[in-house]
């Protein structure tokens, strides 16, 4: 398995460290692992290609610092079955001007009005990143309030009290883009989070081993 991970934009997400945690356990799952802090590694469409998995922690980001056909290449390439998971704003905060990438995802990042303690529902316990998990779990950190497209399975969910309303807000999703499977997680603001609940560790790694290709998909492309 051949997995590509890439890091920047925004540093108070601690990118190059979450990257780095996450690449040493997947290397310790003898996964061969690519680790680029620029978005110029998707620029190389056959290169992109041979990748299992893309794995981003890049949030936010500036149209003009975007190389010409980033997107579109990874957006490609998921769709040819590559797969592609990540968490928090690395993944669900970024590239707002391309909205394939967000339709991609399958969610974005729109504020957390709440930043501390909160609960956190698993909905799905057969998904093998969530089976660990109880029914239910107490998380502090900042509490995702994202829009989400109807495509998406949903694998936890919270409550969400803003402005007198309660609203279920899902934290943790898969779908399919074409052939790609993608794994998300709101959870995980900085590195040191995974320190502190190495469940949700656990269950990123075990989503991005559920992401990677099949090796027995056939190839389609995306327009976007």
């Amino acid at each position: 398995m051949k997995t590509l991970m890439y890091w920047g934009g925004w540093n108070g997400h601690t990118p190059k460290e979450a990257t780095e945690l996450f690449a040493k356990e997947l290397q310790e799952r003898g996964v061969d692992v690519d680790v680029c802090d620029s978005l110029q590694c998707l620029t190389d469409l056959e290169h992109l290609k041979t990748y299992d998995l893309i794995v981003p922690m890049w949030t936010m980001s500036d149209p003009k610092d975007v190389p010409e056909n980033a997107m579109k290449n990874l957006c490609n390439v998921v769709k040819e079955g590559t797969g592609l998971a990540g968490w928090h704003g690395g993944m669900g905060d970024s590239m707002r001007h391309s909205l394939h990438y967000m339709w991609m995802t399958g969610g974005l990042f729109l504020d957390h009005p709440h930043i501390g303690d909160y609960i956190v529902r698993v909905t799905d316990h057969t998904h093998p990143a969530t089976m660990h998990f109880p029914n239910a779990f107490k998380y502090k950190s900042e509490q995702y309030y994202v829009a989400f497209e109807p495509s998406i399975d949903i694998l936890m969910e919270t409550d969400y009290c803003y402005d007198g309303d309660v609203i279920t807000m899902p934290v943790t999703w898969v779908k399919h883009w074409g052939k790609g499977k993608v794994f998300y997680t709101a959870l995980g603001h900085v590195a040191q989070e995974f320190i502190d609940y190495p469940d949700v560790k656990e269950m990123i790694v075990e989503g991005m081993l559920w992401a990677a290709r099949d090796k027995d998909e056939c190839c389609c492309e995306c327009s976007g």
